[in-house]
């Protein structure tokens, strides 16, 4: 919606195109019926009038069409005033308020704790940025392109305006602040600068880079990052997947894990699960016969995956499961336990 000032400005100037109007169709009528000039002498005189150039008359003007003229560059003066001032003032006060929007945005980002940065608002990184979004992840966008700030203020998220490679540029984000950082760029070495630059600022911060050669991949994890996406392989591989598997590819493709009410496979922590400060094996959870999801996968504190665990596993702490279901079984599990899940 518009702000109420910009909609006031609006009014305004539409009153004073009405009044110029009124003025010009005044003018030529008058000049028409009072001095008897043409429609296109009457338009001429009107508009040299108004507009105060200083040529020369159609042909000599008499008392009473003298009189309309004064009548017409003064009335004509203050109108074309008020008109210019209130596009002035219009002009000038979007970019205040434009200013005051992004002041207003930056004091949010600046209250953002443990949120995502992304840096690129490119295919991936709009991709990213949709994803957080459908997850009520708080993050926010690093672009430094004017043209893209537009599409980020059409989507409504949070934004820095800015050089991702400046440490400037970081710290508005808020990465020292931040708990995971993904680098969307097109270039593998604008990924590598903004990857080493993002860690020195927060070392402990999960860092997901993108990398178009496979030559980068051990660079970005050398410098720092925990995972290195390659799209174009991923893309490879799925399709080649769709060829040697095409019913398991299908079924995994139809497993939805964006959005409120589709879910079907999510990451939960051990002590979101369980209170007690004894071991538990999976056995003990019994998520099957309370919720009527199935644990497929389980992650160690060492971030070490077991796919489809054993019942008598036991679980460790700082450890997390992957359970599987139906959309209205994920959210029984989410009654039950009262937790916000992490997706996987």
């Amino acid at each position: 919606m518009d702000n109420p000032l910009v909609k006031l400005f609006r009014s305004r100037i539409y009153t004073a195109l009405v009044l110029l109007v009124t003025v010009l169709i005044v003018g030529v009528v008058g000049y028409r019926c009072i001095a008897n000039y043409s429609w296109i002498d009457a338009l001429y005189m009107t508009v040299i009038t108004i507009t105060t150039v200083g040529f020369g008359e159609v042909t000599p003007l008499d008392d009473q069409s003298k009189l309309f003229t004064v009548f017409l560059i003064i009335t004509s003066v203050i109108i074309v005033g008020y008109a210019l001032s209130v596009i002035t003032e219009y002009i000038l006060s979007r970019n205040d308020i434009e200013e005051l929007k992004y002041k207003r945005m930056q004091k949010k980002i600046e209250s953002f704790k443990n949120h995502v940065v992304i840096c690129g608002y490119g295919r991936n990184g709009k991709q990213a940025a949709q994803k957080l979004k459908a997850y009520n992840k708080t993050f926010v966008v690093i672009e430094k392109s004017k043209k893209v700030e537009e599409r980020l203020k059409v989507d409504g998220f949070p934004y820095v305006l800015g050089n991702a490679d400046e440490d400037e540029t970081l710290l508005k984000a808020g990465v020292e602040r931040a708990s995971c950082f993904i680098s969307a760029l097109p270039s593998d070495a604008d990924n590598l600068f903004v990857v080493l630059s993002a860690k020195q600022i927060n070392n402990n911060i999960n860092i997901i880079s993108r990398a178009s050669q496979e030559s980068s991949y051990q660079k970005l994890k050398f410098a720092g990052a925990n995972n290195v996406i390659l799209p174009d392989k991923i893309g490879g591989d799925h399709m080649a997947s769709l060829v040697v598997v095409p019913g398991l590819m299908e079924f995994i493709d139809n497993l939805s894990i964006v959005g409120k009410s589709n879910i079907n496979i999510e990451e939960v922590a051990v002590e979101k699960l369980s209170f007690s400060k004894e071991a538990l094996t999976i056995k003990d959870l019994d998520l099957r016969r309370k919720t009527g999801c199935t644990i497929i996968g389980y992650k160690d504190e060492n971030g070490e995956y077991i796919v489809n665990p054993e019942a008598e596993l036991i679980l460790a702490p700082n450890s997390k499961i992957i359970v599987l279901g139906r959309p209205e079984q994920i959210e029984v599990l989410n009654a039950v336990y009262n937790i916000e899940v992490e997706k996987a």
